[in-house]
């Protein structure tokens, strides 16, 4: 009977698999199934708090986009499935580290599912990037911060470097508008998400760079794209 009860309590929390990556100064939170979703902490503990408070904010991204998302009851909700070794970009402020889930092949299933998912965060960081179009920032406690054009070019050239992961690169017009910019690089990243689950993406780079598996690649463009959305709506200075 005890048993039983602890299975009802686990099912009533509504239990979700995450990872955590382990550097020595930051440790980052990162949902298994919900690419892209991956908050940080100075322990464990801290970052699997961040990634429990932020659950609302990527909740109204997903239901903004008709996606199912079910947020976790309590942080006790989630259930660590692996822990990696961070690295100096961890400590940075980055997640570095593949997780084992993200070297599993992609199916067709899958390949919906993470365009859905990316066309969620992209509408979502768009629609932000408008309301705090003319709007103050608010600067760091030293003054410092990209403005708006820089942040959402930041992303732009992440996204860009991402793509070299893949061995592709982007078509991008980089004279163009910004707005331009983002269509065509979204695009590439869509066409090389194609490429990549018709098996022609190679073991290693064409100089022996480092290749990330198409599922690690979505998920770290993701969490750079959320990062900065919320970095935005945080800093938006309403007058």
């Amino acid at each position: 009977m005890v048993e039983s009860d602890a299975i009802s309590r686990r099912c009533d929390l509504h239990i979700m698999n995450i990872y955590l990556e382990i550097g020595q100064k930051r440790i980052f939170a990162c949902a298994a199934d919900w690419f892209g979703w991956c908050r940080s902490g100075r322990s464990a503990e801290a970052a699997i708090q961040a990634l429990f408070d932020s659950a609302p904010r990527y909740a109204a991204i997903l239901h903004a986009f008709q996606l199912d998302f079910e947020p976790p009851a309590s942080a006790q909700a989630f259930n660590v499935v692996e822990r990696l070794p961070g690295n100096a970009t961890t400590d940075f402020g980055a997640p570095d580290a593949i997780p084992e889930i993200d070297r599993v092949d992609m199916g067709g299933i899958d390949l919906v599912r993470i365009k859905a998912l990316l066309l969620a965060y992209w509408a979502a960081f768009d629609a932000t990037v408008a309301n705090a179009t003319g709007k103050e920032l608010r600067k760091g406690p030293r003054g410092g911060g990209r403005d708006l054009e820089d942040i959402v070019q930041h992303v732009i050239e992440a996204d860009s470097g991402y793509l070299r992961r893949l061995t592709r690169k982007t078509t991008r017009d980089k004279k163009a508008p910004q707005q331009a910019q983002l269509a065509q690089l979204r695009q590439d990243i869509r066409d090389a998400l194609d490429w990549a689950y018709q098996g022609h993406l190679p073991e290693r780079g064409p100089r022996g760079g480092r290749i990330w598996p198409p599922r690690y690649f979505v998920r770290r463009s993701a969490w750079h794209t959320l990062d900065h959305l919320w970095e935005i709506e945080d800093r938006i200075v309403y007058k």
